[in-house]
């Protein structure tokens, strides 16, 4: 056999006779035991360019990866603001079918309207406080919350943010109320009428209540009577969901009592409210009371001794 002969490697490549077979691994197809297919040496420094090549190439990729990453926590933050206002709506929605059950479409949707105008009074007292409000979340036969770090800095602002809620509470069902007056709707004077009854009943002198929250500034000794009161309506109306209040106000008044017997620099700091702001928030208080009894007078459509939700 003559020197022209060609010698086929395992690897299935075709190479000049004398050179010596690419092992299957090599990244060089042209690298032999000389370094080059003509017996060449290989260049000084060519696996350490390589290398850097395959680092360069693995950085580039995590770069990209990293890129990819933040560009996509920036769209859920960008989200965020619309991922609250689904979560107001969707369980809006929720509640709007759970009432309609009861009483009608259309008395449902402004009974949900109700609450979200008391839980916007929270909402607004919450941002002048500064502190940030989560989205209103509605469920259906309990009302809607709202949720913060804290309700301020001390109980007189705590007395703020609760009130805040029957007041502006009190404005929307006074709304229904004239328009239902104007109009001579029956619908808007039910709508007015059980506005003023929820607001009236979040003014129970207990927390998780509003008027819990007034009496942390102006005399903590009155979430006792609140708790009383509640377990009373639970006894007369039978009503379970007020179990879950009366359950709630009793570990909430025992949480603060015992924390107010230490009587901490802290503790002591919280509940220090001028005689004047007790006084004002005293006014608010009873004002409310007396405004949302004068309110379901006049909107009051009772018949045979139940609401007429039924023909609205």
């Amino acid at each position: 056999m003559d020197s022209s002969e060609i010698y086929a490697p395992p690897t299935g490549r075709v190479l000049p006779a004398g050179s010596a077979a690419v092992p299957a691994d090599s990244d060089d197809p042209f690298a032999t035991s000389g370094g080059s297919p003509f017996g060449e040496p290989r260049p000084r420094g060519a696996g350490v360019r390589n290398l850097r090549r395959r680092l360069g190439g693995a950085l580039a990729a995590l770069v990209a990866l990293v890129a990819k990453f933040f560009a996509a926590i920036k769209s859920v933050l960008l989200l965020l603001p619309k991922i609250k206002l689904l979560t107001t709506a969707g369980t809006a929605l929720v509640s709007v079918a759970a009432y309609s059950l009861w009483f009608g479409w259309t008395f449902a949707v402004g009974f949900v309207l109700l609450l979200f105008v008391h839980e916007m009074g929270h909402v607004i007292q919450l941002r002048r406080e500064g502190i940030k409000a989560s989205a209103q979340m509605f469920v259906p036969f309990l009302g809607a919350a709202i949720f913060s770090k804290s309700l301020g800095d001390n109980a007189l602002a705590e007395a703020r943010v609760g009130l805040a809620g029957p007041v502006l509470g009190t404005l929307g069902a006074a709304a229904c109320l004239a328009i239902g007056e104007a109009s001579g709707s029956d619908l808007f004077r039910a709508l007015a009428y059980i506005g003023f009854f929820l607001n009236l009943i979040n003014l129970i002198p207990v927390v998780p209540f509003d008027g819990g929250r007034a009496m942390a500034a102006m005399a903590p000794w009155m979430w006792f009577v609140g708790l009383g009161a509640l377990v009373a309506m639970l006894l007369t109306v039978g009503n379970p969901f007020l179990l879950l209040f009366v359950v709630l106000g009793a570990l909430e008044t025992h949480r603060r009592w015992k924390a107010r017997k230490t009587r901490s620099l802290e503790q002591a700091a919280y509940y220090r409210v001028s005689p004047r702001n007790r006084a004002l928030v005293g006014v608010v208080y009873v004002g409310l009371i007396v405004l949302l009894a004068l309110g379901m007078a006049e909107a009051h459509i009772l018949a045979s001794g139940s609401h007429s939700f039924g023909s609205l």
